[in-house]
């Protein structure tokens, strides 16, 4: 077995304090230099590995929703399970939180979310639809839900959505999940 190389242990460094900085500042206001302040490096160092701060961001960008195995879940409960699992990934990772802030002023972080949901959301909610021609417009009608509620919970801090418990959020959302995901299309 191999020690780790110290350019990893770096690169990691790095990476975290990108994360933080860009969840607590916003794409725009993080810079380089503030990024290798918090990692105990030299701004060079963050040049070095990752070239710009574009390129940065889409390092520290990177992030897995993890999504269930919703065809494991009895059908009539998808979305209250959804909603659940997505409020504790909102909560312990500030990663998405930087995608978020980001997303809102900097095209290249918008089309980052993008993807993201397009490519990790499409497939579960493909797994489930009544229709796959529907399955672009429900990942996306989900994903007006999910951002919408960590904006106004996370970014915007709107007191009474920041007040709710898990239980309370899972009540109110999931059930727009679960018409998202597995209900017949209106007037269709």
């Amino acid at each position: 077995m191999t020690a780790p190389r110290r350019s990893d242990a770096t690169r990691a460094a790095i990476l975290t304090a990108a994360r933080e900085r860009f969840a607590a500042d916003g794409y725009e206001r993080a810079t380089i230099r503030a990024i290798a302040a918090d990692a105990h490096i030299d701004p060079s160092m963050v040049m070095r590995y990752y070239g710009t701060k574009e390129k940065l961001f889409a390092a520290a960008a990177e992030f897995d929703l993890r999504l269930p195995d919703l065809t494991a879940v009895p059908r009539d409960t998808v979305g209250a399970r959804l909603a659940g699992h997505l409020v504790d990934r909102w909560e312990h990772d500030e990663t998405l939180m930087a995608l978020l802030r980001a997303g809102v002023t900097n095209p290249a972080a918008a089309e980052r979310m993008r993807d993201l949901f397009a490519a990790q959301l499409g497939p579960a909610v493909a797994a489930l639809a009544p229709d796959p021609a529907e399955v672009p417009l429900r990942a996306g009608l989900l994903a007006t839900q999910a951002l919408g509620f960590a904006l106004t919970r996370y970014i915007l801090r709107l007191p009474p959505v920041v007040a709710m418990d898990r239980a309370t959020v899972v009540a109110w959302i999931g059930p727009t999940f679960q018409r998202y995901l597995t209900a017949t299309r209106p007037g269709g």
